[in-house]
C-alpha cells in the first residue's frame, strides 16, 4: 500500500521511509507544506503521516486545507508537540489520530493498521469476504484450504481489492495503490502479480472483468 509521509526533518524522514518500506509499504515523502497540499490530492494513498512543524505551511494549515477540499484519506499526526491544545486542535481539524515523537515503530504501524481498518469498516485485523481472508498484521491470506504469507506487492494488491469486495479496480487504480513515485512499473506488472496469486490460491480468488479490471467477489 502507498503511504504519504509529510516530514521536514531529514533524519526522521529517512528512518521512517526505511521502517515503512521494510513493512512492505511504498512511501512518498514530501518535506514542506506547499508540496504536501498538492500531494494530498492524490487519491492513491492508504494513509497520511503528517508532521506539524513544516516550512511554507504548517501541518494545521495542510490538514485544514485538505479536509476543506473533501480529502478523506486517514491522517495520523506525528509531531513533537505534546501540549493538549495542539492535540485537540489537530483532532478537531480532521486528524484521525495523534502520535507524539519519539515513538516506537511498532506503535506507529499498529496505529496505522487501526486507522486503515476503520476506514474499511473493519473492527479486526481481518479483511474478509466469503472464504477469502487477509490478515493485515501478518500479511497471511487464506482461501479455501490454502494459507500463505503474501509478499509486499501481492499483499498491497489484495488489500486494495478487499477494501471493497465487489468493486472493480482498473489497472491504473491498482498501480496507483501499490507503487510510489519514481518506481518503474512494467506494463504487465499487475498481470504478473495476479497470476502469482492465482497460482497459489486458484483462479476464482480474483475475477477479471473484461475491459474494466479486476475484483474479488462480494459474499
Amino acid at each position: 500500500m502507498r503511504v504519504l509521509l509529510i516530514e521536514d526533518d531529514a533524519m526522521i524522514g529517512k528512518g521512517l521511509v526505511t521502517a515503512l518500506s521494510a513493512a512492505g509499504m511504498s512511501v512518498d515523502w514530501v518535506r514542506d507544506g506547499a508540496q504536501a497540499e498538492v500531494a494530498l490530492r492524490d487519491e492513491g494513498y492508504a494513509i497520511v503521516l503528517l508532521d506539524m512543524g513544516l516550512p511554507r505551511a504548517d501541518g494545521f494549515e495542510v490538514l485544514k486545507a485538505g479536509r476543506r477540499e473533501g480529502i478523506d484519506t486517514p491522517v495520523l499526526i506525528i509531531t513533537a508537540r505534546d501540549h493538549i491544545d495542539d492535540r485537540v486542535a489537530g483532532l478537531d481539524l480532521g486528524a484521525d489520530d495523534y502520535l507524539v515523537k519519539p515513538f516506537e515503530t511498532r506503535e506507529l504501524l499498529a496505529r496505522m493498521r487501526a486507522l486503515i481498518r476503520r476506514r474499511a469498516g473493519q473492527a479486526t485485523a481481518l479483511l474478509a469476504t466469503g472464504a477469502l481472508e487477509l490478515n493485515t498484521e501478518t500479511h497471511e491470506m487464506s482461501y479455501e484450504k490454502v494459507t500463505e504469507v503474501l509478499p509486499a506487492r501481492e499483499y498491497a494488491l489484495m488489500h486494495a481489492l478487499l477494501e471493497r469486495p465487489g468493486r472493480i479496480l482498473s489497472r491504473a487504480q491498482i498501480e496507483e495503490r501499490i507503487y510510489g513515485w519514481g518506481e518503474e512499473v512494467e506494463s504487465n506488472a499487475v498481470d504478473v502479480l495476479i497470476h502469482s496469486i492465482r497460482r497459489k490460491f486458484g483462479k476464482a480468488v480474483i475475477l477479471n472483468v473484461r475491459g474494466a479490471g479486476w475484483m474479488v467477489p462480494k459474499s
